[in-house]
């Protein structure tokens, strides 16, 4: 069963995302280098998401947690979607890739796996 892990924003200017959605949204700022960060949500209520710098996914989307990337990007090809470059390691049992549906939009899947 899939549930949503957190949303992705793109941005051209880290600093200046950053100090939009603290004074907007009232999210603290994490950051993870000079290229992204994570947004946290306040009183740690809700979904966390993180501002990256705009790269080959120009517009936000919405990243699931899945039991295994394998199985649900084949379910996605077999419902019309396609996969979006090879899986990605995070850590050494984190785990993500990026599928177009059927209508064209990207989305994020993310598991884990043991260490073998």
């Amino acid at each position: 069963m899939a549930k949503v892990e957190h949303f992705e924003i793109p941005v051209d200017d880290i600093a200046r995302a950053q100090a939009f959605y603290t004074a907007v949204l009232d999210f603290d700022y994490e950051p993870w280098g000079d290229e992204m960060g994570m947004l946290r949500q306040p009183k740690a209520e809700g979904i966390n998401g993180d501002l990256h710098l705009r790269g080959a996914t120009p517009h936000p989307t919405v990243v699931f947690t899945v039991d295994r990337i394998e199985d649900t990007v084949a379910r996605a090809i077999a419902a019309g979607g396609e996969q979006i470059g090879e899986i990605q390691p995070m850590s050494e049992t984190a785990r993500w890739v990026y599928i177009k549906d059927s209508e064209g939009n990207i989305i994020g899947l993310y598991d884990e796996i043991s260490a073998a």
